[in-house]
C-alpha cells in the first residue's frame, strides 16, 4: 500500500456561507463582477458548483453578499461625534473602501442592498443625522447628497482613461481641438496644466467639503 499523503489525509474544510461569499469577493477583485460565476466560484473552493446552492441561492444572492461584506467595511458614523466630522469620517472610509473593491460602486447603486451591514449603515447615518439636529426628511436628502458624491466621484476615479502623472502630456495633445478665440476659457485652464501651474487632479475633498458647508447651513436653522 502507498503513503497516504498530507493533503490526502487533511480534512477538506467544510463550506459555508461565509467562506463562499468570502471566496466570491476575492474573484470579483482580482477578475471583475462579470467573471464571477457558480462555475468559477466552486472551481476556486475546490467543490461542485450544486454544493454552493447550500449556501447562496444564486449568483444575485451572492453578489448581495459580497456588497454587504464591502459595506461592513466602511466605518459608521458615531452620534457621540460631530455629525460633520462623523460625516467626513463615514466618507472617506467609504470612497476608500470602494476604491479597494472597484467592482463594488456600480452594484451599490443598481440593487436594492437590505444585508445586516448596509441596513446598520444607513441607520447609523440617520442616526447621526437626526441627533444633530436634522429632519428625517433632511436627514434623507443629506445622505444622498454624499452618497451621490461618494459614488460618482468613485466611478470617475476608477474609470477616468488617463492617470494623474500623464495629465499634462494629455492636455498637450489635445490644445489643438480647443483654440483660445472659439474655448477661452478651457483653452486657458488647459494651459494651466501644460503649464504646471495646476495638476488637474480632481479632489474628493474639495466636493465633500462643500456639500458638508451646505448642509451645515440647513443644520443651523432647524
Amino acid at each position: 500500500m502507498g503513503k497516504t499523503t498530507n493533503a490526502q489525509s487533511r480534512p477538506r474544510k467544510p463550506l459555508s456561507r461565509e467562506r463562499v461569499l468570502v471566496q466570491a469577493l476575492k474573484l470579483a477583485d482580482k477578475q471583475g463582477i462579470e467573471a464571477l460565476s457558480m462555475r468559477n466560484l466552486a472551481e476556486a473552493l475546490g467543490v461542485k458548483a450544486m454544493s454552493l446552492y447550500n449556501h447562496v441561492k444564486n449568483k444575485d444572492d451572492m453578489i448581495d453578499g459580497i456588497v454587504d461584506i464591502v459595506v461592513s467595511e466602511i466605518e459608521l458614523p458615531e452620534t457621540e461625534s460631530h455629525w460633520k466630522k462623523a460625516m467626513r469620517k463615514r466618507a472617506n472610509s467609504a470612497h476608500a473602501a470602494l476604491l479597494r473593491h472597484p467592482w463594488a460602486t456600480m452594484e451599490m447603486v443598481s440593487r436594492v442592498n437590505i444585508g445586516p451591514a448596509m441596513l446598520r449603515y444607513v441607520n447609523a447615518t440617520i442616526g447621526c443625522l437626526r441627533e444633530a439636529g436634522f429632519s428625517f426628511e433632511m436627514a434623507d436628502h443629506a445622505w444622498n447628497a454624499m452618497d451621490a458624491h461618494i459614488y460618482g466621484f468613485t466611478l470617475q476615479e476608477l474609470n477616468f482613461p488617463f492617470k494623474p502623472e500623464e495629465y499634462s502630456k494629455v492636455a498637450e495633445n489635445y490644445l489643438s481641438l480647443i483654440p483660445a478665440d472659439k474655448y477661452p476659457y478651457l483653452n486657458g485652464m488647459t494651459q494651466q496644466v501644460i503649464g504646471g501651474k495646476y495638476d488637474g487632479i480632481h479632489d474628493f475633498e474639495f466636493g465633500l467639503e462643500l456639500i458638508l458647508d451646505g448642509l451645515d447651513q440647513h443644520c443651523d436653522t432647524l
